[in-house]
């Protein structure tokens, strides 16, 4: 019997939505209403330096201005702790996490040392350097062993593979500064939220594999994924906070709605309608689009 659909967005709260980040938010909405689903809202504010105080619950108003309401409490990853701490221990108590000693510039000189290609300053395939123990040194972080090919396939995208091993390495699920890295506590949120799909940005569709292999470490259920189109400034940049990407104002969100549907490939509603009628006509035409799938 297939599981009951449950869907999530879910937002880190280092600044209000942007047009990118509501692309995502309605589409993972749309999905959940045509299958007959539950809707989900986490914040992901385990990077806590990053989070700005009352950018949650500034998400959560543009949100609601724009129909988007969960149907269950929000969670605030900040308050999940022990539910990683115990994550993390039954990885390295099956072996499959170890601690790691390397700072960015241990991993970047092991990399030259090895003649392989990186760009200094970059996110770098982990050279694997603690993984037959510390050598007398302190751990600063913790990973995962990894290895294999992951095949998975994207309801928008098709047919993906990532060998995880060669583009990543073993990665962090605890970094050196105590925080919890975003996999481990996606991974476990969405397996204790009973999340069935993943709708959300493509930015994110390398990310997939990663959790995936966590989501067989763990022994939890991989959930269906579905990348959405990326929203892009007139250079071709992905907007995102990164980037500068303009904040959507809560009196202006019956717009942005419309204008993140064009981005889905959804017909225009003229604007004299509610924000209801045009939610109630892109639902029923994403479940003739994507229902069966």
């Amino acid at each position: 019997m297939r599981q009951a659909y449950v869907g999530r967005f879910a937002p880190s709260p280092t600044g209000p939505l942007h047009a990118g980040s509501l692309v995502a938010a309605l589409a993972s909405w749309l999905d959940a209403r045509a299958h007959g689903g539950t809707w989900l809202v986490r914040m992901e504010d385990t990077d806590t330096p990053r989070c700005v105080p009352g950018a949650g619950e500034h998400i959560l108003a543009q949100l609601a201005a724009a129909g988007l309401v969960p149907d269950a409490p929000v969670w605030w990853q900040s308050s999940r702790n022990a539910a990683y701490a115990q994550a993390l221990q039954q990885l390295t108590n099956a072996g499959l996490a170890y601690p790691c000693a390397c700072s960015r510039s241990d991993i970047e000189r092991a990399l030259l040392a090895a003649g392989t290609p990186h760009t200094p300053g970059t996110d770098t395939v982990y050279p694997g350097t603690c993984r037959a123990g510390l050598q007398g040194r302190v751990g600063r972080a913790t990973r995962l062993r990894v290895q294999g090919t992951v095949d998975w396939v994207d309801r928008w995208l098709g047919q993906q593979q990532q060998d995880v091993a060669q583009a990543v390495g073993d990665m962090v699920l605890k970094r050196a500064d105590g925080l919890w890295a975003y996999q481990l506590a996606v991974v476990v949120d969405d397996a204790a939220q009973g999340v069935s799909d993943v709708v959300r940005g493509e930015d994110l569709a390398d990310q997939t594999p990663r959790q995936i292999l966590l989501q067989q470490a763990l022994g939890q259920p991989r959930p269906r994924y579905l990348h959405t189109p990326l929203v892009r400034d007139s250079s071709g940049q992905k907007l995102s906070k990164q980037s500068g990407a303009p904040a959507l104002p809560v009196e202006r969100m019956t717009d942005a709605l419309h204008e993140a549907a064009a981005v889905l490939g959804l017909p225009p509603v003229p604007s004299s309608h509610p924000a209801a009628e045009a939610l109630a006509l892109w639902v029923t035409i994403w479940a003739a689009r994507w229902q069966k799938s």
